[in-house]
């Protein structure tokens, strides 16, 4: 019995520090996901007024440089952005982005190619020896724009040069702090829609030099500007994943070390009620 209670008090020792190193985490996470979210919140705001002033110049399908279209060539080699974390103790935050990207391998058909930005995919699957373009393995929020600017001319120039045909981005998208989604976007080539493709709108802006340079130009700035979106946004998406996740076993640690409190409340009350009876033999014994 002895030994017993001594077990459950080292348990109780175990659990008590293993809560109070996840509470701490929690609050680390909170603060951190409170500063990437304001960050997000401001730079989402700004590159989405960029990104739409972009979109509007491609209204007019006709100058938009044939090779970065939708349909331009025939989709043989696919190459996926992958953005996962550096660190673990996120949940699933990188779980779901490596299984989302393993299912849409396996749906395409087509040779892939692999950019990753975060260790935990780049390590997942060069165990797998899937080819890996660009690796960037700093984490996600201090991935600067500079940085993904780099990764993005890399890639455009490899597409160009026909050695993929097209470029996908995988990444967590931050819909709420309790919620996010898994999302798939193609980048490159650009898809108009048929909205776009059918407009009758009467283009009366002239580009100089010349339409061909302006729209290389504003390919190769959508692409960057996208990939800098999703960086800061699966960045977000990571300190959310972590707050939760910490959250959940805090509140674990707290459960069982309730439920080894009232084990070794019963475990000492027995011990004392079998000293007690021993106690009582004894004396009758004497009598």
């Amino acid at each position: 019995m002895a030994e017993q209670i001594q077990g459950i008090k080292r348990r109780i020792r175990s659990i008590g520090s293993t809560e109070r190193i996840t509470n701490a985490m929690k609050l680390v996470s909170a603060a951190k996901l409170r500063r990437a979210k304001l960050v997000y919140e401001h730079s989402n705001l700004c590159l989405s007024r960029i990104t739409a002033s972009i979109e509007e110049a491609f209204e007019n399908a006709e100058v938009v440089p044939r090779q970065y279209l939708l349909g331009s060539r025939e989709i043989k080699k696919t190459a996926y952005i992958i953005i996962t974390s550096s660190t673990g103790l996120c949940g699933s935050f990188n779980g779901n982005v490596i299984r989302r990207t393993e299912e849409e391998i396996a749906a395409s058909g087509h040779i892939p190619e692999l950019i990753t930005i975060g260790s935990k995919g780049r390590e997942y699957f060069e165990r797998r020896n899937v080819d890996i373009l660009v690796s960037h393995d700093a984490t996600a929020d201090t991935v600067t724009y500079e940085e993904t600017k780099s990764i993005a001319e890399k890639l455009v120039k490899q597409y160009l040069d026909g050695v993929i045909d097209e470029i996908v981005l995988i990444y967590t998208s931050y819909i709420n702090t309790l919620k996010q989604e898994v999302v798939t976007k193609r980048i490159l080539p650009i898809d108009l829609g048929e909205h776009v493709a059918n407009s009758t709108k009467i283009n009366s802006v002239e580009y100089e030099p010349s339409p061909q340079e302006v729209f290389v130009y504003l390919c190769e700035k959508l692409f960057e500007m996208r990939l800098y979106t999703a960086v800061i946004e699966s960045a977000t998406c990571e300190h959310a994943a972590r707050r939760q996740a910490m959250e959940n076993a805090n509140d674990n640690a707290a459960d069982m070390l309730s439920l080894l409190q009232l084990e070794y409340n019963r475990a000492r009350q027995s011990q004392i009620t079998d000293e007690i009876i021993e106690i009582v033999s004894g004396s009758e014994a004497l009598s």
